[in-house]
């Protein structure tokens, strides 16, 4: 029997954003919508109509046009959302331009910085002025190499404002990584900072920022943000400038450009783990509608809320965050590590800041059991009413940490979608009960479902993905695919008409999620189809095991399940604890999940943005080639891999 961790009152409930909205549509249409399963469900049999009603309920700054608002409803890619429609993405995110904190921003060394939303709106237009004058139009690509700062979110507003495509990689990533994303997109302006902080230590990247401009041809202009101490001395370079002498001073509006629906908004990068990275354009009406559905009905976000989420702008929650603005909400930023100078300092914040949403990833949270920190009973936390957590599939002792160890009364929302849609498949829902290792629902408005290998809709059974109907976040293509073959290739060639993600999961009777891993890094013994994560949730309820990462080995004409384990200091890989691992898992899966051969590791190879890269461990393990070591943060630890005697018997 799964856990019930949590159940809002009806007073609670009644007071929600969703159930406002439920009431709404219930009157419009002459309904009678009792609970989310029900609303779920018109949402996607009246996709056109629940939309349409979206971009009214949270006041879209813009034109609706004329309906119909869905064209082509049946193509999939090729539907149109809002055909006649006509917005701005940084004027909805600026709508509000009075007193109130718009950014907080801290970082790990104790600088502290708040914007007003006034303030924002001002150097938005200082900084739009400027792109202007150096030529920036609609259709232009404007590039972030940044940390997570105020003048990131502005760099970016006031590209947009322009009707320019914002594209950005956090300054973690090597000169290669970065190459491999601007290099296709030939940006014509790149914002940089000349070093950045992480673990108690300041990181010069001002060298690999010259380098790109030296790389990338259609550079123009490269802006040195201030941060930290940064140097005054002029560059000698005249593409290269500072912050201070780059803005309009004197700009006090921002022109804001009419843009269509489906212009390009962002572009976003695929992992490139396995080739070079894709590049993701989103639109700039999908992007927006997702992100305020996603945010004010899934999360009951408003006005008073203090949004915080761990990221970096190198992964799509920084653009998912951002997007708050448009709520009214006041952001909370962060640059540094989250367990540094000591693991408390994001709950010392959130404290201090008052946080009302916080949200992080599942490993942050499963590393902050293993560390023994207990904020309920080192911090006061009466404003914080939800925890967000993505990255990868919350495990059921997370779930069961987070309202022991954190507030019995908040709602943990495990969410899961991707870069691929920049939002949510499945989502936090705040009318709903929490259970432990579940999600809590389907988003409302995009028909997703499980498929088996024959392509038939299942319930309580694993499978594939999916989502039947067009949605707005969709990508409008990739870069320089104008026959849209790779885009079809990604997401169309398993299923015709159907977005096949490539999460492997299964929804169970009452309508919650249950995400078992990768697709494309599912076990196969004997013919039976296994979630990485699932042997992963068992493994590391123990306290020796830090981490663990599991491929599959070909082996004497079948598939073996091969674990590799990280374990806490002062614990050894002995034949008990193997015996103690392989109890474990057998004990809450199936003799199919118990490993063949367990290996002790110092280290697993993560993305950039902290996944877990299966498929590069299994081509190490495999003597293949890895097409772009350049996008794993760690490739050093891929090393650990190569030529283990363990695996040859």
């Amino acid at each position: 029997m799964t856990k019930l961790l949590w159940q809002p009152t009806q007073s609670q409930i009644e007071q929600t954003k969703i159930w406002k909205f439920q009431q709404i549509i219930n009157k419009k249409y002459s309904l009678e919508l009792k609970g989310y399963d029900e609303l779920h469900k018109w949402s996607v049999e009246n996709a056109e109509k629940f939309w349409s009603c979206i971009w009214d309920i949270t006041d879209v700054k813009g034109q609706k046009g004329q309906a119909p608002y869905l064209l082509d409803a049946h193509k999939m890619p090729g539907a149109r959302w809002f055909p006649h429609a006509q917005l701005n993405y940084a004027e909805n995110l600026l709508r509000f331009r009075d007193d109130q904190t718009a950014i907080i921003f801290r970082n790990e060394k104790g600088m502290r910085q708040c914007i007003s939303f006034a303030e924002l709106y001002t150097q938005v237009a200082q900084c739009s002025a400027a792109l202007r004058k150096v030529g920036v139009k609609k259709g232009d690509v404007v590039a972030g190499f940044l940390p997570n700062l105020p003048h990131t979110c502005v760099a970016m507003l006031a590209a947009t404002s322009l009707g320019a495509v914002w594209t950005s990689c956090s300054p973690d990533f090597g000169f290669q990584g970065v190459l491999d994303r601007f290099g296709q997109v030939s940006p014509k302006i790149l914002f940089t900072v000349s070093s950045y902080l992480y673990n108690g230590k300041r990181i010069e990247t001002l060298h690999k920022s010259l380098e790109l401009v030296e790389a990338i041809p259609s550079l123009e202009q490269m802006v040195v943000m201030p941060y930290l101490d940064e140097p005054s001395e002029d560059f000698g370079i005249r593409k290269v400038t500072h912050w201070n002498d780059f803005i309009d001073a004197l700009a006090t509006d921002v022109e804001f450009e009419p843009m269509a629906f489906d212009d390009p908004l962002y572009i976003m990068y695929s992992s490139g783990t396995t080739g070079q990275p894709k590049c993701i354009i989103h639109g700039v009406g999908g992007t927006l509608l997702q992100h305020l559905k996603e945010h004010q009905l899934h999360t009951d976000i408003n006005r008073n809320d203090i949004f915080f989420y761990y990221t970096t702008c190198g992964w799509m929650m920084w653009n998912w965050l951002v997007s708050g603005l448009a709520t009214g909400a006041t952001l909370m930023l962060f640059d540094g590590s989250p367990f540094a100078p000591t693991p408390q300092i994001l709950w010392d914040m959130a404290e201090e800041e008052s946080v009302s949403i916080f949200g992080t990833s599942a490993k942050y949270l499963a590393a902050l059991e293993k560390a023994g920190v207990k904020p309920r009973e080192s911090h006061r936390l009466p404003q914080l009413r939800a925890v967000l957590s993505t990255g990868s599939p919350l495990s059921n002792e997370s779930f069961e940490y987070v309202y022991r160890d954190i507030k019995d009364d908040l709602l943990l929302a495990s969410i899961s979608g991707g870069t691929d849609i920049v939002s949510c498949f499945a989502l936090g829902c705040p009318i709903l009960p929490v259970f432990a290792g579940e999600l809590q629902c389907r988003g409302l408005g995009m028909a997703v479902a499980i498929l088996d290998d024959g392509g038939e809709t299942v319930l309580e059974q694993k499978g594939e993905l999916v989502c039947t109907s067009p949605f707005p976040s969709m990508p409008i293509g990739f870069w320089d695919d104008a026959d849209q073959s790779k885009y079809h290739s990604a997401y169309f060639e398993r299923f015709e008409n159907i977005w096949a993600h490539g999460d492997y999961g299964e929804i169970t009777a009452r309508g919650g999620l249950i995400i078992h891993g990768r697709s494309d890094a599912v076990l196969n013994p004997g013919g039976v189809r296994i979630g990485t994560a699932e042997i992963y949730r068992q493994v590391e309820r123990l306290d020796e095991v830090l981490e663990s990462v599991c491929i599959g080995q070909p082996w004497k004409d079948d598939t073996r399940v091969v674990l590799f384990v990280v374990l806490r200091d002062g614990f050894e890989l002995d034949s008990d604890l193997k015996q103690k691992i392989r109890q474990q898992i057998l004990k809450n899966t199936t003799p199919r999940h118990v490993p063949a051969v367990i290996i002790k590791v110092d280290e697993i190879p993560r993305t950039i943005s902290g996944k877990i890269v299966e498929l590069a461990v299994r081509k190490t393990i495999l003597g293949e080639q890895i097409n772009n070591v350049e996008a794993i943060a760690n490739p050093q630890a891929l090393d650990l891999f190569r030529n283990l005697p363990e695996l040859e018997r």
